[in-house]
């Protein structure tokens, strides 16, 4: 595999990071953030248990996108043709991702049943329980997250034949604000549920912005790759 390029790599962070202050994974990283504040008495344990969680969330968006990602680009005659089309179901498909991230095409949650039931029994099993939290929060797709990785994240990754390093950036950019925040809570710093509330209004401008960026950047592929303007 050729060096990546910055720009997908900064794109994988944004979007990850994008997704830990949306609605729904913001949520279950408050959820985070409360498990860790479990292990305020233990400053160094804290901090541990939030680099566990932002791991494990990692570990599972790298598994799944090597697994989609690997399957797709190891395949010779479906390789070629993904590299034939790919520009030309990349416009179609971001145009969706900027709907969704309006909410002007709303999709069904999954898996928020099955983390609100699993957090219960890993609340007591210390660091390496912050890991499997991790693990079970990144498979509680919702609207938005689903949106930014299976639609926006996978073809980046398979336009660059990259089925590791790119889902990793974005699922360390989705457990960031998780870490800080375990940082904060064995510092003794205060006021995070404030904190949160702020990053939840930042966040609207944020997803309002980037679906902007995405329909535009969708609509000008397009013209040009499925109508031929231009060219």
């Amino acid at each position: 595999m050729n060096e990546l390029p910055l720009w997908p790599a900064a794109t994988a962070v944004w979007r990850g990071l994008l997704t830990s202050i949306s609605p729904c994974p913001l949520a279950t990283n408050i959820a985070a953030v409360a498990y860790i504040g479990r292990q305020v008495a233990s400053p160094a344990r804290a901090i541990f248990t939030g680099l566990a969680y932002t791991l494990g969330r990692a570990l599972t968006y790298t598994a799944i996108a090597a697994l989609l990602v690997g399957s797709l680009v190891s395949a010779p005659t479906l390789s070629f043709a993904l590299q034939g089309w790919m520009n030309r179901l990349l416009g179609p498909l971001l145009i969706v991702v900027g709907l969704i991230l309006l909410g002007w095409l709303p999709l069904p949650a999954w898996g928020g049943g099955l983390a609100a039931r699993l957090q219960g029994r890993l609340a007591h099993q210390g660091v390496w329980g912050g890991a499997a939290l991790g693990m079970v929060f990144a498979l509680s797709f919702c609207p938005v997250s689903a949106a930014l990785f299976f639609a926006s994240l996978i073809p980046l990754a398979v336009s660059h034949h990259d089925p590791v390093v790119l889902p990793t950036l974005y699922g360390v950019g989705t457990a960031l604000p998780v870490a800080l925040f375990a940082v904060l809570v064995a510092v003794g710093a205060g006021s995070i549920g404030r904190l949160f509330a702020r990053l939840t209004t930042v966040e609207v401008w944020m997803r309002r912005a980037t679906a902007a960026l995405f329909i535009a950047t969708g609509v000008y592929f397009a013209l040009v790759h499925l109508y031929g303007v231009g060219t």
